[in-house]
């Protein structure tokens, strides 16, 4: 098995998004279509409530599908097809946004104040742009864990992984996406699909992502202009972007290593993007902001 090499590593960069959230972007607008079938990845993680109870109030989305997965805090959700809920610690939250939905977000105050969780963008494809809106609640108890090695465990939430299927299917770009955790001095290898994009984010601990260790392999964005020194070893909020392959190998450092790893289908589109709407033409986004203005957005 030709296992991938890391071609990109990137650093998340605090933004504010929403009616004031402060929060890490692992990568966005700027990298399209670097991750392509993914547009943007979120890491909002924070002990201060005022940091982040502002929350995402009604907004609309077009051409995409929102996965959010808490680990952390209460998360409550409504829309305009009549959905409502709580994300609670370990819920994922798969929304295709398809022609069209209004919805909201907005955090809890937490017994604990904490306040973890993440989102994904993926892109939907021309064809699908403008499918039927849907949503699934995939609660923590729905999303098998499993354990592969020892000292390693996966929360599988779609993919396989050892002939353990995760419980959200039938995603237009093929994804797998996955909860990765390996204890101190493990090692943790993945079979990948051929084409796809594959990547991980690191949540805790460290790990080597590259048999290579050359830390002057790949391409490393986000360090400051008088850092000198460069590691294999990728931390916290840090994003690793392979090549094409086999497989993964993740080894993991004296601390363990926690990361989420996902992979899907490229769609090798163009990409018109604005705000919550993302199709292919300008056009396309002149019709959806005149549709949502008029009123006519939700089909």
């Amino acid at each position: 098995m030709l296992m991938r090499k890391v071609v990109k590593v990137f650093r998340s960069i605090p933004t504010v998004e929403g009616a004031g959230v402060h929060l890490k972007r692992a990568y966005g607008y700027h990298q399209v279509p670097l991750f392509d079938p993914f547009l943007m990845l979120d890491d909002f993680h924070s002990s201060d409530p005022s940091r982040y109870l502002a929350g995402f109030p009604w907004h609309p989305h077009r051409g995409i599908e929102t996965i959010t997965y808490m680990l952390e805090g209460l998360v409550e959700h409504g829309d305009s097809m009549g959905n409502k809920g709580v994300i609670g610690p370990g819920d994922v939250q798969w929304m295709t946004a398809g022609s069209g939905i209004i919805h909201q977000e907005m955090p809890r105050k937490s017994p604990t104040g904490m306040m973890w969780g993440f989102q994904l963008w993926a892109n939907l494809p021309a064809s699908r742009k403008m499918m039927p809106p849907r949503y699934r609640d995939v609660p923590a108890h729905s999303i098998p864990e499993v354990t592969v090695a020892a000292g390693v465990r996966v929360k599988v939430i779609c993919g396989l992984l050892g002939g353990v299927q995760g419980p959200v299917r039938d995603i237009v770009i093929d994804p797998e996406l996955m909860d990765v955790s390996i204890g101190p001095g493990g090692l943790f290898e993945h079979e990948v699909k051929p084409g796809h994009t594959v990547a991980a984010y690191v949540l805790s601990g460290g790990g080597t992502f590259d048999d290579g260790l050359d830390p002057y392999a790949f391409e490393y964005a986000g360090s400051g202009w008088f850092d000198l020194e460069r590691s294999c070893l990728f931390g916290p909020e840090t994003v690793v972007l392979y090549g094409d392959g086999d497989g993964i190998r993740v080894v993991a450092g004296g601390e363990g290593v926690r990361f989420l790893f996902f992979s899907g289908r490229p769609l090798g589109e163009p990409v018109a993007w604005q705000g919550p709407i993302v199709m292919n033409s300008q056009e396309e986004l002149r019709i959806a902001f005149e549709e949502y203005r008029g009123g006519t957005f939700i089909k």
